[in-house]
Order: C-alpha cells, then sequence, then structure tokens
C-alpha cells in the first residue's frame, strides 16, 4: 500500500532511535538510562489531558536539533522512516525559530533541512528505476517542506522572518513550497494572525493554518478568512454549519490526524468523530499522522484505525487518497505520478 503523509511535524516523528542517532553524532547526554525510559520521555502518556499537555512533549527532540547536521541528520532520519511505512509523499513541517538556540539562524535552519531532503534522495528512485516505475520495487519518495510560524507572545519578529526566509526558497516542488501556523491554538486565537497570513498571500506564499483543533469552529472561519488554502486538522469544524458550507463551497482541504486529535481530547467523544461524515457531506479530507512517535503511530495505522473504528471502506480510503494527492503542495506533474503510483492496482 502506498501512502500520502501531508500533516507531519519534524520534531513530532523523532522516534528513540532517531533521538539516539542525533545525541550520539553530537556528545549530548539523553535524560533516560535506557530505551523504554526515553520513549517516556518522546512519546505522550495514556492519560493526555489536552494539546497543551501534548506540546509538551516537543522540548526533547527539538534540543536535538540545535546545530545544521544535526537538522539534517534528523530530516534524513525521518525521510528513511516514512519510506519504510510506505509513503510516496510526505510534507515536513517545522519551525524554524525553534532551532536558533545554539547560534543558527532562521535561514541556516531551512538550509540545513534543505540538505536533508537531499541527503536523503528525496526525489529520486530508490532503486536507479524510472520515476513512473512500480511493479516489485518500490517508487521514489518525495518530500517538501512547509515552515511553521508560531503562536505565542513576543514573536512577532521572528514570525515575520519565517515568512521571509519561506517567500526567498519558496519553490513549487522539492523544497520549500508553504507556511503553516503551530502551537497552542486555544491560547492564542488564530484571529491574531489574520494579517501576517494576508500579508503572505500578497507575497504569493501559500499556507496551511492550524485550526479547529483545540479551538471550535470559529478559528476554521478566522483561518479561512485570512485565505488559507488548507486547514490543519478542522475536525471541530462541524460546530458551525456555515463553516463546514464554506469548506465545502472553496474545497478547502483538512489534514485530519484522527490519533493525534483522541490524544488531545480535541474531540470530545471520540464515537463521534466526524472524519467519515465529512467525506459523506463532501469535504475534501486527508488523513495524516501529525506527529508520529510521540503518538506512537504510523499512517497505515491511522487508516487500520479508521476501518475498525469507523468502519471506513476501501472506496472511502480511495477517495482519501485522491483528496490528498489534489491537496498537495506540489506540481501537477508530481500529481500525476502519485495517481499511477497510489491507484496502480
Amino acid at each position: 500500500m502506498r501512502y500520502i503523509d501531508l500533516h507531519l511535524h519534524l520534531d513530532g516523528a523523532i522516534t528513540v532511535d532517531i533521538a539516539k542517532k542525533l545525541a550520539k553524532i553530537q556528545n549530548i547526554p539523553l535524560p533516560a538510562k535506557d530505551d523504554e525510559e526515553l520513549k517516556k520521555k518522546l512519546q505522550v502518556s495514556p492519560d493526555c489531558t489536552d494539546l497543551n499537555e501534548f506540546l509538551e512533549c516537543f522540548a526533547l527532540p527539538c534540543s536535538l536539533m540545535q546545530t545544521k547536521e544535526a537538522l539534517t541528520e534528523a530530516v534524513r532520519l525521518v525521510i528513511e522512516d516514512c519510506r519504510e511505512q510506505g509513503v510516496v509523499y510526505a510534507e515536513i513541517r517545522f519551525a524554524p525559530q525553534l532551532h536558533t538556540e545554539q547560534g543558527m539562524t532562521q535561514e541556516d535552519a531551512v538550509k540545513a533541512a534543505l540538505a536533508g531532503l537531499t541527503v536523503a534522495g528525496a526525489d529520486t528512485p530508490l532503486s536507479g528505476m524510472d520515476a513512473g516505475e512500480t511493479g516489485g520495487n518500490e517508487p521514489r519518495i518525495k518530500v517538501n517542506l512547509i515552515l511553521c510560524l508560531m503562536r505565542g507572545e513576543g514573536n512577532e519578529v521572528d514570525n515575520e522572518e519565517t515568512v521571509e526566509v519561506a517567500k526567498k526558497y519558496l519553490v513549487s516542488d522539492g523544497g520549500v513550497v508553504a507556511i503553516d501556523l503551530a502551537g497552542a491554538e486555544a491560547l492564542f486565537p488564530t484571529a491574531k494572525y489574520v494579517d501576517i497570513f494576508q500579508k503572505a498571500k500578497k507575497d504569493g506564499v501559500p499556507f496551511t493554518i492550524h485550526a479547529g483543533e483545540a479551538d471550535g469552529a470559529s478559528s476554521v472561519r478566522d483561518a479561512l478568512e485570512a485565505g488559507t488554502v488548507r486547514i490543519g486538522h478542522g475536525v471541530r469544524s462541524f460546530e458551525d454549519k456555515k463553516v463546514i458550507d464554506d469548506i465545502i463551497r472553496k474545497n478547502i482541504p483538512i489534514e485530519m490526524c484522527p490519533t493525534s486529535n483522541r490524544q488531545t481530547h480535541a474531540v470530545a467523544d471520540m464515537s463521534t468523530y466526524p472524519l467519515v461524515e465529512y467525506l459523506e457531506q463532501g469535504v475534501c479530507v486527508t488523513v495524516n499522522t501529525d506527529d508520529p512517535a510521540i503518538e506512537g503511530t504510523t499512517i497505515a495505522e491511522e487508516f487500520a484505525y479508521l476501518k475498525k473504528t469507523y468502519g471506513l471502506t476501501e472506496e472511502q480510503q480511495g477517495q482519501i487518497l485522491k483528496n490528498s494527492i489534489t491537496a498537495a503542495f506540489t506540481t501537477e506533474t508530481e500529481k500525476a505520478r502519485l495517481r499511477e503510483i497510489v491507484f496502480s492496482g
């Protein structure tokens, strides 16, 4: 099975093995005596209460990616994990401003991440085969980058810099393809960031925005007002029928992340999780991992969970994958390649 992951945070994808490798190349002692203890520091606890507690798990991974070498290697290793999971297209997102504690600039961080794409061979066939081939061999994995602005106080200048760096390195494929807004949504409402995203839109920088996760449908409405072309999560959009209607009318894809939403309690009762209902209403739903290492999940496990819990059909899974290809920040040529690979039988 081939998969596409449009919502994948770099710092949320640092597994125990990756953390150990990053620590080793930097001679950084890890705050754990064994793998099990390290796992507890990297993976959210079963009794996680909300998104804010969930976000605490990012501190250790971020601390391991404060040099160019480490950030490049982290991107490479996460891409290898994606490749092993059958992912043929991924968009890895990270906030450059969170990687400047040891002297890197935001631009340095972006260049280091771009080097990770190159080192990983994220745009070449695995076995030297033609890009369109499938058969018994593995097709290449394509990976693009999304730069995150961060919700918070006093980081307005940092967010403006992120937009400028994104604008400088923006490409249609094979590098930085968009920006995002991440962080504590309930504490720092989306409405606060509408102006900076409207400026980004004028500058020709496409974007997605985390909305409708820790905050309600009004957050999604604000993201739509800002001009977003995708919504990160969007799970609580159902709280306002007009918001759902606008999403459908504008054909705005939503990047749903079921395991993440369950663990952060974005939906109070997962028996009413609206993914299948959204599909049936005509919403352009995509399924993604969000933070696979923190959540202890894979993209295959996300679909397995949806099938077991909500009766997702093969036809609906196919529609979700078609939606993901349509929603991807990439070229029509790449989308054609993905359709061939994913639906070649």
